[in-house]
């Protein structure tokens, strides 16, 4: 890796989808407190719900973007090529010194591909994580992420084990924790004044908070029917709210006639907001990665709605338990919760709101040698 010379370092940061915010937030806040750096963030609205969009970077305090590629949805290989051609013309334009990609979406494969071929050097945020599932197109996009980056930021000590056993040299890897975390403790005392529950009318504590929208269970309509069947159970036990995500919605709407699940169903809810309900949930159902590893720091029991995990650290350490799809595991593990046997859980190692000082520091002593960091 070229040492820079004078001048800034040049930093185009890269989300694509809601779940890349939260991530992406951390790392521009502490890369343009620093001297020695000039950040640019490309948003290239894979996510394009103009609304969810800006209550996130409303909620998280990100700027407007400095580009937005508007690429919206489609089939994985057409929205991959769009946001490649995309990012490329950009990339050509401003020749940065480093992309900076984040998490497991299609943007982030695209992203890093266009920059790589114009030797750009990148940086993956969450490398090495691995469900072992080549089904779901998140793993596909972590391997072939993780092979062309030149920095690899990992959140628990298990990417490591993966990367080095793909062959990736160990002086690319650096375990700095989980700045989904950093987001988390930032902003939660403002999520807890938020008047959620009140306008729900709930009480901490007592309700559950479902996610689902992962295409194996949403698109096969036997398993979609057979889930909501199971969670209604639950719910005559535990009022369960559902902020029912676009996917899901389609899927209900195309492969149930319509015909709604009976939860507290909710419109997609910004992130505060649904930050405020995970907080004082008594039980939290998904099929969603990232609140894994919240539920877990916020020591909320968590029941993952798939047969495997790519945050392994969540189930040895957290809160989290992999139950699967199987309508009488989720019944079973749920009245486990419900009847008071807990998993106490803890806060895995560097998950301490502090892992985008750590990677800045990493990418500082890489481009500026000698300028100190902040470890």
């Amino acid at each position: 890796m070229a040492v820079r010379g004078a001048g800034p370092v040049r930093v185009l940061a890269v989300a694509g989808a809601r779940p890349n915010f939260m991530k992406i937030a951390p790392l521009l806040r502490e890369l343009r407190a620093r001297e020695g750096f000039a950040a640019r963030l490309v948003h290239t609205g894979q996510h394009y719900d103009t609304a969810m969009s800006e209550s996130f970077f409303r909620d998280l305090g990100i700027p407007e973007p400095d580009a937005n590629l508007g690429v919206g949805s489609g089939p994985h290989g057409r929205q991959t090529g769009q946001v490649l051609e995309k990012i490329e013309d950009l990339l050509q334009g401003e020749r940065p010194d480093l992309v900076l990609v984040v998490g497991d979406v299609n943007s982030t494969l695209a992203a890093a591909l266009a920059a790589v071929k114009l030797g750009i050097a990148v940086a993956h945020v969450e490398a090495g994580l691995r469900s072992g599932d080549r089904s779901m197109p998140e793993e596909i996009n972590r391997l072939l992420t993780d092979q062309i980056s030149d920095f690899l930021f990992t959140t628990e000590p298990a990417g490591a084990e993966h990367l080095l056993r793909e062959g990736v040299p160990a002086e690319k890897i650096h375990f700095v924790g989980n700045v989904m975390i950093d987001s988390l403790q930032a902003h939660l005392e403002r999520a807890r004044r938020l008047d959620v529950l009140e306008r729900l009318g709930l009480e901490p504590g007592k309700f559950g908070v479902l996610t689902l929208h992962r295409p194996s269970n949403v698109d096969e309509p036997a398993r979609l029917q057979a889930l909501f069947e199971v969670l209604e159970e639950i719910h005559q036990r535990l009022p369960i709210v559902f902020p029912v995500h676009p996917r899901t919605r389609d899927a209900i709407q195309d492969h149930l006639g319509g015909k709604s699940p009976q939860l507290r169903l909710t419109e997609p809810l910004g992130y505060l907001e649904f930050l405020r309900l995970l907080a004082d949930a008594g039980l939290v159902l998904t099929d969603s990665g990232g609140i894994q590893e919240e539920t877990t720091v916020l020591g909320v029991p968590c029941l993952t709605l798939r047969e495997n995990t790519e945050r392994p650290i969540t189930v040895a350490e957290g809160t989290n338990t992999v139950v699967g799809t199987d309508p009488a595991t989720i019944r079973a593990e749920a009245l486990k919760v419900l009847d008071g046997e807990r998993r106490p859980g803890r806060i895995p190692e560097r998950w301490d709101g502090r892992a985008a000082e750590r990677i800045v520091d990493v990418l500082e002593q890489a481009f500026r040698p000698g300028t100190g960091g902040r470890r």
